[in-house]
């Protein structure tokens, strides 16, 4: 890490502080003022940070939270004739702001080497995933303009058999461009022949390409692999011989992957089934596993391995991984237990903050045994499985190349230099600035 963005967090951390000692030394006398004042000025700050570190729900949550802060801030200030203080404690808000975001901030793109041109590039694809982008962006087409053979998914079609004939065929570089159920299958084969992968995001989430730094926006970029890109290698994960590049649900995912309309309306289809299935008066799978310490314990509500740990903010969407070279499996067990819990699960599910939730355990391990007395309903990938127990889920560490375009592979490298944690809060600057930790709540652990 530079020292240049320790001095930044450092910076971030006492302009705040400075601010929020301003603010409360100018009006110590009027403490309606002081208690307004400081409070609507931290929380500007600490939600600038998190405007600038997180996606999603979160992070439009907190552009409204600091815009209404900042409206509350100038408000007391003006109406309070401390016109000098509004003006001081901005100015101190905002070095705070810009330090934070320079701290937070990866040390930019990585050299990265140029993979070798392939003989026989091959890119499989969906025409039906994600709602027909394969067809829209003319992938068949901007293939062949590469040199790079297409081959299109007929409705009676077997995935399998056309990517391992491509391989047998001499394929020395191959593709898929559809959901991440069709990635982690190609990616299987691609690995057990020792070709590279490239990851085309043509389906509906492409949270394996999210993680891997490829615009999920820009499907026809990712092409540039074929002519331009690096080599990354990263983990697999199985479970009872079947390959996965994101993670196994069982519980309320897997339910909802099981439903008929899910296909076509997953997240419609998650949010009308969600609430029946994690109340407290839902039957839980009867599934049990072994805790890290040989405690064996039931889940609960949902049970997900995922092929190296999520940072889980919402069970809606959301959760990234910081690295796929862990060599790891990320196991999360949710339980809830009565009316109450639920509702608190409902509010920190909200907030983005699960994993303070009193039934949620989370831990990681190399191998996890999943023992049930019945037939246990999986989504593997988004992809809706009934597997026989027990179920073994292993890591596969380093079993997979993927050739990434150019400046995907040089901005995943920088990110993953970034120490686990770093997210946009005090303990996050506090880690940067002296080295510590952050404090992160690991049940089972």
């Amino acid at each position: 890490m530079k020292p240049s963005r320790r001095i930044a967090a450092i910076l971030a951390l006492a302009t705040l502080i400075i601010a929020i000692g301003y603010v409360a030394l100018s009006v110590l006398q009027r403490w309606e003022v002081l208690a307004s004042g400081v409070l609507t000025l931290s929380v500007l700050v600490v939600a600038a940070w998190y405007v600038m570190t997180r996606r999603g729900a979160i992070r439009a949550i907190a552009a409204v939270v600091g815009a209404a802060a900042l409206a509350g801030f100038v408000v007391v200030m003006v109406h309070s004739d401390t016109v000098r203080v509004l003006i001081v404690g901005l100015v101190l808000a905002g070095i705070s702001v810009a330090a934070a975001r320079y701290a937070l901030h990866s040390d930019g793109p990585l050299p990265v080497t140029a993979a070798p041109p392939a003989s026989r590039p091959v890119l499989l694809m969906n025409p039906k995933s994600g709602g027909g982008k394969a067809i829209r962006f003319g992938l068949a087409e901007r293939c062949r303009a590469l040199g790079v053979e297409p081959i299109v998914l007929a409705p009676e079609d077997d995935l399998r058999e056309l990517a391992e004939d491509a391989i047998a065929g001499g394929a020395d570089l191959i593709g898929m461009a559809g959901g991440d159920g069709s990635q982690a299958l190609v990616a299987s084969l691609a690995s057990r022949a020792g070709i590279p992968f490239v990851v085309v995001p043509a389906g509906t989430r492409n949270h394996f390409a999210l993680d891997l730094g490829i615009d999920r926006q820009d499907v026809p970029a990712a092409l540039d692999a074929f002519r331009d890109g690096a080599d990354v290698v990263v983990d697999l994960a199985e479970v009872n011989g079947r390959t996965f590049v994101n993670n196994a649900a069982m519980g309320v995912y897997a339910k909802v992957v099981q439903s008929t309309d899910y296909r076509d309306a997953k997240l419609q289809t998650a949010a009308a089934m969600l609430p029946d299935l994690i109340g407290p008066g839902a039957a839980p799978p009867t599934l049990e596993v072994t805790l890290p310490g040989g405690e064996h314990v039931a889940p609960g509500q949902l049970l997900l391995v995922s092929n190296n740990p999520y940072r889980i903010g919402q069970l809606g969407g959301g959760a990234t991984r910081q690295r796929l070279d862990g060599g790891i499996l990320g196991v999360v067990a949710l339980t809830v237990a009565s009316a109450a819990e639920a509702e608190r699960l409902t509010a920190l599910e909200l907030s983005g903050r699960l994993s303070r939730f009193e039934g949620w355990r989370e831990w990681s391990a190399r191998q996890l045994e999943v023992r049930s007395s019945e037939p246990v309903e999986v989504g593997v990938d988004g992809e809706a499985l009934v597997l026989e127990p027990p179920l073994r889920f292993v890591s596969r560490p380093g079993a997979l190349t993927v050739r990434l375009p150019l400046r995907a592979a040089a901005l995943r490298g920088s990110t993953s230099r970034r120490p686990a944690g770093n997210a946009a809060t005090v303990a996050g600057l506090w880690q940067i600035a002296f080295g510590a930790r952050a404090a992160g709540r690991e049940n089972g652990k």
